[in-house]
């Protein structure tokens, strides 16, 4: 159970305390509800680039990391199509450093033409490292493109292509940060040895006169049904051909999500589950296999991806999966295996509650979801899907209609 007390500034941002005494350090999350999902269809990676800038300096302190390290913490940030989240963990008497530093950089941002330079230099190094050069590393480009017609996720958080990063300007970034990186568009969470007292005083000292924005309403299009499979297929420079299959699924909020997540562990998830006993330790078919979702607030994708075994055709592969797919749609998940899945969840929802960097980081997402108190909740909701769920969730997205089908093919020299 993790307690915590809530309260917002009167420039809107929500403020969330969660007071952990068994540890010495204190852990400061910054949630800007904004990722590549609020980005234009001409200019995406922005929310990516912008998790970059923001280490670049601020309008008082030239350097971001420097105070960090000298009061002995350490900081980092991630970006993914919902939102973008910057945390700093330092020792708890050190607290209001963090302060100043979050503060300062979300008042205004360094806007010189050198850093923003610096920066588009590393993220479209990133783009040609992750996704460009890497074998398969352009997989969720294709799945995004086949998966999603209208709604923004259907390019990745990196973006849509380097161009975009390119060609930003700095009128393109002073846009971008002055509409979504407003204290009325964050969630500031405080785990550790703190008083929820001293950082509602902190709070008010440091971010108090940040004026709000006016952030616009997010109106994104509704994906719709799919009715046949997609399938596209990579000739191109991979050591070995892979298989991916990409099921639209429900999104974060809707009830049935849980039952998809427990499902995809059922298929993927450790030694003992379903396609890896079966299609990789005694068929032999895979050299590797696995499955998850995407995990996005809305409709997501449910992912299963491997590579075939030496020997073994993509044919071969894509039958015994959907073998595998059918017998779950059949027969319903026996009690001893469904209670083991929901034993892993729980142990893994327990030990992520250990430390105070992931809790200051889950409650700050559970508030942007609409209720940080589904932090204490998410175990029962795992708890409550049934065998009959989960045969309904196969049976409901795992279906040929409902997927699309990436393959990939070694260029022969």
């Amino acid at each position: 159970m993790i307690a915590f007390s809530r309260f917002e500034l009167s420039n809107g941002l929500r403020v969330l305390v969660h007071e952990d005494y068994s540890t010495p350090m204190a852990a400061v999350n910054i949630l800007y509800n904004v990722g590549s999902r609020d980005e234009h269809p001409d200019k995406t990676g922005f929310a990516h680039l912008f998790e970059h800038l923001m280490f670049g300096g601020s309008v008082n302190i030239p350097d971001f990391d420097n105070p960090i390290q000298l009061a002995g913490g350490e900081n980092n940030a991630f970006t993914n199509s919902d939102f973008t989240n910057f945390y700093d963990i330092l020792p708890a008497e050190n607290l209001e450093i963090a302060f100043w530093l979050e503060s300062d950089r979300m008042l205004s941002l360094n806007f010189d033409p050198k850093v923003l330079e610096v920066q588009q230099k590393v993220v479209l190094e990133e783009f040609k490292e992750t996704c460009l050069n890497q074998p398969y590393g352009d997989a969720w480009h294709h799945l995004s493109d086949m998966a999603y017609k209208v709604h923004p996720y259907r390019w990745p958080t990196i973006g849509l292509t380097p161009k975009h990063i390119e060609q930003a300007t700095m009128n393109d970034v002073r846009e971008f940060f002055f509409r979504y990186y407003r204290p009325n568009n964050a969630i500031l969470t405080v785990a550790g040895h703190v008083r929820a007292s001293q950082v509602r005083d902190l709070a008010e000292k440091w971010f108090g006169d940040i004026p709000p924005g006016n952030v616009p309403p997010r109106q994104l299009p509704q994906e719709p049904l799919q009715q046949a499979m997609i399938q596209r297929t990579q000739r191109t420079a991979v050591p070995v051909e892979a298989l991916y299959m990409a099921f639209h699924m429900p999104g974060r909020l809707d009830k049935d999500y849980y039952a998809a997540d427990l499902l995809s562990d059922v298929l993927c998830n450790g030694p003992s589950s379903r396609l890896f006993r079966r299609l990789l330790k005694e068929q032999q078919l895979f050299s590797s296999i696995d499955c998850y979702i995407s995990g996005s607030i809305d409709p997501g994708l449910f992912i299963i991806e491997g590579k075939p075994a030496e020997g073994v055709s993509l044919a071969q592969c894509r039958e015994a999966i959907w073998k595998e797919i059918h017998q779950l749609q059949r027969e319903p998940v026996g009690g001893q295996e469904l209670e083991k899945i929901k034993n892993k969840v729980e142990s893994n929802l327990v030990f992520s509650e250990m430390h105070a960097p992931t809790k200051a980081s889950s409650l700050a997402f559970y508030e942007l979801l609409g209720n940080a108190a589904l932090i204490n909740e998410e175990d029962q909701h795992y708890r409550r899907v049934s065998a009959d769920d989960l045969q309904r969730m196969a049976q409901t997205i795992l279906t040929e209609q409902n997927c699309c089908e990436l393959t990939y093919i070694p260029l022969k020299n």
